[in-house]
């Protein structure tokens, strides 16, 4: 008898073991069961020999009538032709290979009756008229007394379908399964029988073999219900647990305040909140009022007004004596970040300072390009608690930087940075753990898939600010070459007016190694992106007369920033950019972005260099520039960019082509999932309810010790780096 635990070579043997290690790393009886069919085949109904079609997927009971083998006249192969009949026409059997190595050769001699299974072909032989065969097709020796009988059972078949490798064919695959569960034995459901009952869910033992040797479509629902809902719950159960002690942390609380910086602030707006930013306000008030950290995802369609929300959360942070931190992912956005907020702060950011209001803060900026000086100043400020406010790139994750009493860490864009990152910034505080709040306009897949879990409260921003655009975008595709003239025309027309334009491509382009290269090898062959040292000659040529600036990451810090300064005070009508300009910059008076082979670019790319435009009462227009064929996945996701501005939507997409990775696990999109059946596209309503039922059970037992069978299932899904990955997520 074999149990999950047990390594294939003591069921297997050595050979076929090792052959499933090296083609699907499959090592233990459990790994090879939950190594599930990708689809299921049947059949189908019996065809007469007489109306048979090319290319047709048919089965057919028929009899032997000549058996012959024959040597292939251009290779040393040989064939093995069987001719049979159903009375109604007749057909050819071929099997291929070396001579004598053929069991139907033994099984189907003149006389039997058979069923046979394949996809017709016709062949010409060198003399005579065209002949229909199956090539190597499935079949089934019938006997007279149960062959009626027998031909619908094997019509009716499922046929289980395995990823395989072309090492490793399928067959062998199937074959294996089936020795495992002639073998199976299971100790007691993992899984509460009083849950299975209120569920009306099967046991393990049936839902394995539902699985693999399904009898009916119907029992093979009934086992991916089974095994969907392990997946989910198990997780949700990892969650809980997690969910319990994250409580358990303290944490210290900063209640709003009467008549403190986030007073003064409100009263000084010169713009009123719309209905969502003072609702997600509350929300974030109240997380920030408890005793135990805030994990909060708030997201907001670019130009939804984020930034104020983050803003007056880090105010209620600082009246409640605590220092809030801004990480953002680059320089040009934490600089745009820091003037921005003192910008709205005033002279409430100008503590110290002569002109300075009464109850006024320092906020304070962190970049790694700063000189000796002004870092030294930074860095005393966050030490001392001077700065209730420190902005900062990567350089705030450094051991040197220290914090007075940091309650809150906001996270611009949180799908720049990894979970080490993340943690590092938090772990800067004295006692217990600062709030977090993340921000992003098109979250990754596995925030996304932590949203549907419910592990991650979420804010959403779906409403714009009064007097904000919206932004029209149209795909310029290859085969409508004046779409892209009228591109040019249409940017000359908007700089006429006094309106600016950015032009973005995927790389710099002047020399090997430059930002964006990466990008420049394609697997299909197609000419390496785009760079802007490449478009800069052409477009000079075309937007003869216009102001043109360049900006990419490899600029010295004080050039980009002047380079931006030039837009900004419109010194320039035209932007040439790399990607720095992904998130953060805010022109309100740029109408018009230009993304030359967008193809190129991830969804929430294009989503977010969108975003550059339409933020003030001008309307934006976004050209998705691509030589993309018409019907390709690229043009597919370019036409999903361009029908709609929600940022969550967009990234459902992506979580619909790239999956979700690993919802326990470092593994992003793509890559290797502790989920195999379940999608979180389609099975919402399983999630849920298994998030409801864990929280129940961890309640009672937090500790899963009335439940050791479940303990064991998750302590095996819970390696050392999955918990140690979510204990720092």
């Amino acid at each position: 008898m074999a149990n999950l635990d047990e390594p294939l070579r003591d069921v297997l043997g050595d050979k076929t073991a090792k052959a499933l290690e090296k083609g699907l790393d499959l090592r233990t009886v459990g790994d090879l069961l939950h190594h599930y069919p990708r689809r299921y085949a049947h059949r189908g109904e019996l065809t007469q020999l007489s109306g048979l079609e090319d290319g047709e997927h048919v089965t057919v009971m028929a009899e032997v009538v000549k058996v012959q083998g024959r040597s292939l006249n251009r290779s040393p192969g040989y064939v093995l032709e069987i001719t049979v009949t159903d009375g109604t026409g007749e057909l050819k059997l071929s099997f291929f290979g070396r001579k004598g190595s053929y069991r139907p050769e033994k099984d189907l001699s003149p006389g039997t009756r058979g069923l046979f299974a394949g996809k017709i072909s016709t062949y010409r032989p060198r003399s005579g008229r065209p002949v229909r065969q199956l090539a190597h097709p499935q079949y089934k020796v019938v006997h007279e007394t149960s062959a009626e009988q027998a031909a619908q059972e094997w019509a009716d078949e499922i046929i289980p379908i395995y990823p395989s490798t072309k090492t490793l064919p399928i067959e062998t695959i199937g074959t294996s399964v089936g020795m495992v569960l002639d073998q199976l034995t299971l100790p007691a459901d993992p899984m509460p029988g009083a849950l299975l009952r209120r569920r009306d869910l099967i046991g393990l033992r049936e839902a394995y073999e539902g699985i693999h040797r399904p009898r009916s479509w119907d029992e093979l629902g009934r086992a991916k219900a089974r095994l969907k809902w392990d997946e989910a719950f198990v997780v949700q159960v990892a969650l809980a647990q997690r969910r319990l002690a994250a409580a358990a942390l303290p944490a210290t609380p900063r209640p709003p305040s009467f008549g403190g910086l986030l007073a003064e602030f409100d009263a000084r707006l010169p713009f009123e909140l719309t209905k969502g930013q003072r609702q997600v306000g509350d929300e974030i008030a109240a997380d920030l009022a408890v005793e135990h950290p805030m994990h909060r995802l708030l997201q907001g369609d670019v130009g939804a007004g984020k930034t104020v929300i983050a803003l007056r959360a880090m105010l209620q942070v600082v009246d409640g004596g605590g220092q809030a931190a801004l990480l953002a992912p680059t320089e040009v956005l934490a600089q745009q970040h820091y003037r921005s907020i003192t910008g709205m702060l005033g002279d409430l950011a100008e503590a110290g300072q002569i002109g300075g209001a009464e109850n006024a803060t320092r906020v304070a900026l962190l970049t790694g390009s700063l000189g000796a000086q002004a870092r030294k100043a930074a860095l005393l400020d966050a030490a001392s608690g001077a700065a209730g406010i420190v902005v900062g790139t990567h350089a705030l994750l450094q051991e040197t930087v220290q914090f007075a009493d940091l309650g809150l860490v906001v996270v611009d864009e949180q799908h720049r940075f990894g979970v080490e990152q993340r943690d590092a910034l938090r772990e800067k505080t004295g006692g217990g753990r600062p709030h977090v709040l993340v921000m992003t306009a098109t979250p990754i897949p596995r925030t996304v898939a932590m949203t549907v879990f419910g592990d991650l409260e979420t804010s959403v921003l779906g409403q714009l600010p009064a007097g904000r655009s919206e932004i029209q975008t149209h795909v310029v595709p290859p085969e409508k070459p004046a779409f892209l003239a009228r591109t040019w025309e249409r940017i000359k027309e908007e700089a006429a007016q006094g309106r600016q334009i950015y032009i973005v491509c995927p790389r710099i382009g002047e020399q090997e190694g430059d930002e964006g290269d990466a990008v420049a090898a394609d697997e299909e062959g197609r000419r390496s992106p785009l760079g802007i040292m490449e478009v800069l000659p052409k477009l000079e040529e075309l937007l003869d007369g216009l102001r043109i600036g360049v900006l990419h990451g490899k600029l010295h810090p004080d050039e980009k920033d002047a380079v931006m300064r030039r837009f900004t005070d419109r010194d320039l009508d035209v932007l040439l950019a790399t990607t720095v300009i992904e998130v953060g910059v805010d022109v309100p008076n740029a109408t018009v972005m230009v993304i030359m082979d967008a193809d190129r670019f991830g969804v929430s790319q294009l989503h977010q260099l969108r975003g550059r435009v339409g933020r003030g009462t001008l309307p934006g227009l976004c050209l998705l520039v691509t030589d993309a064929e018409p019907g390709s996945k690229a043009r597919e996701r370019l036409a999903a960019v361009a029908s709609t501005t929600d940022g969550f939507a967009l990234s459902r997409l992506d979580l619909e082509q790239r999956r979700e990775g690993d919802v326990l696990g470092a593994a992003q999109a793509g890559r290797t999932s502790s989920l195999r059946l379940l999608t979180l596209q389609k099975d919402e309503d399983v999630i849920r309810d298994a998030r409801d039922e864990a929280t129940a059970l961890v309640e009672s037992d937090p500790d899963l010790a009335d439940h050791p069978g479940l303990a064991t299932v998750l302590a095996s899904l819970l390696d050392e780096e999955r918990a140690d990955f979510l204990e720092k997520t």
